[in-house]
């Protein structure tokens, strides 16, 4: 079978589990919904998992030479992201999440087969190589989730100020349909910060091994290039926000806007500046 239609398939799983989650939890606002993931959801996503990550592997792990652009960044990263809403299921009912990640994961899936991006030989060889990379990975995916949480976070404090501006920080027991069995609000905003707290690490390990290991990932010492800079601009953005929220308990919008401002800065760093290289310059 071409690879290009084993990657469709995957997107065609999330692309279908989306639609149901869709109709099944936000169309409408569906009040009788059911609650957290069904035996059968959480097995059908559990293989579309699956089909992406021997998908990943193939591509990256076990292949001959080294191709890791923006395309196997982006599927990678997704596929981390759905995998760790999947155990984050297992203990919060996080109802009405699946259609903001899984339409993401359908156009990424696919991305390795349209755009394999160029050989990098010899990169794959090192431990240290493939330790930024892992590192780097989970912090992608771990910021891609927080910033749907961070979405998720804003969009229930609003309808609970539109309901009851007095009780905005309760439980969701004032909003309708799915919403009503998301935790309260405030569990929310400290699984929001959870996430960024645990991303934030792995970022600054990934900017470590970059700083420490440099000449042995990259061939050369570590040059404050337009990759870099937007790296410790991201770092410094999150830092702020912590801080932020650890001495002036920042919330809501302000969270929502700084955790968005991180992220961009972080997509620039690396998944921005490899599309330019290998889709409009041809280099890798």
């Amino acid at each position: 079978m071409p690879d290009i239609v084993i990657h469709a398939l995957a997107s065609a799983a999330y692309a279908g589990l989306a639609w149901h989650f869709w109709n099944t939890r936000w169309r409408t606002m569906i009040k009788d919904a059911p609650a957290g993931l069904a035996g059968w959801e959480r097995a059908a996503l559990l293989a579309a998992l699956a089909l992406h990550g021997w998908l990943l592997a193939s591509d990256v792990l076990l292949a001959s030479e080294l191709r890791f652009g923006f395309a196997q960044a982006l599927s990678m990263t997704l596929w981390l992201a759905v995998a760790i809403y999947w155990v984050e299921s297992l203990f919060f009912p996080l109802d009405g999440f699946e259609p903001l990640i899984l339409p993401l994961a359908a156009l990424a899936a696919p991305l390795p087969a349209v755009f394999p991006g160029l050989a990098s030989p010899g990169l794959a060889a090192t431990i240290e190589f493939k330790l930024h990379l892992l590192l780097a990975m989970c912090a992608y995916s771990l910021f891609t989730i927080a910033i749907l949480h961070a979405a998720l976070t804003a969009f229930v404090e609003r309808q609970l100020h539109r309901t009851r501006p007095a009780v905005a920080g309760e439980g969701g027991a004032l909003l309708a349909g799915p919403l009503s069995r998301l935790p309260p609000l405030l569990t929310l905003e400290r699984l929001l910060f959870r996430l960024i707290g645990a991303a934030f690490v792995f970022l600054t390990l990934t900017l470590a091994t970059g700083f420490v290991f440099a000449e042995t990932i990259f061939g050369r010492a570590l040059r404050f290039d337009h990759k870099t800079l937007f790296a410790v601009l991201s770092w410094t953005t999150f830092a702020a926000l912590l801080l932020g929220r650890y001495r002036y308990g920042w919330r809501g919008r302000t969270a929502l806007r700084w955790t968005l401002t991180g992220f961009v800065l972080l997509i620039l760093a690396y998944v921005g500046s490899r599309f330019v290289l290998e889709v409009v310059l041809g280099r890798s």
